[in-house]
C-alpha cells in the first residue's frame, strides 16, 4: 500500500503505530510476519481530519465507515472506537 505524499513521514508513523497498535480490525498484527503498511491508505484521510480539528467522535465514526465499507464488516457504533480516536488526537501532527 502507499502513503499519502502529502502526510510527513514522522506523522505517518505515528499515526501508523496507533492503527496497528490499537486499532487492527483484521487482527493481523500479532503476526510479525505481516507487513506493517496493512492500513496505511488510510493515514492520508486521518491526517487530514486531524490537520483540520475533527473531534473524536468523528473520527471514530471514520474508522467504523472503513470498517464497514472498504474492509466488509458488521456496522459497529462509533463509542467502539473512540479510544483510538482519542489516541490519535493526542498525536504531535505538526509539521515542525
Amino acid at each position: 500500500m502507499t502513503l499519502d505524499n502529502d502526510v510527513p513521514g514522522r506523522i505517518a508513523e505515528a499515526i501508523r503505530d496507533v492503527l496497528n497498535r490499537d486499532w487492527d480490525p483484521i487482527g493481523v498484527m500479532d503476526d510479525p510476519e505481516w507487513p506493517r503498511d496493512e492500513y496505511d491508505s488510510y493515514i492520508g484521510d486521518l491526517y487530514r481530519y486531524l490537520s483540520r480539528g475533527e473531534s473524536a467522535a468523528f473520527i471514530a465514526r471514520h474508522l467504523c465507515f472503513i470498517e464497514e465499507h472498504c474492509m466488509g464488516f458488521r456496522h459497529r457504533h462509533e463509542s467502539t472506537r473512540i479510544g483510538v480516536a482519542d489516541k490519535l488526537l493526542t498525536l504531535d501532527i505538526s509539521s515542525t
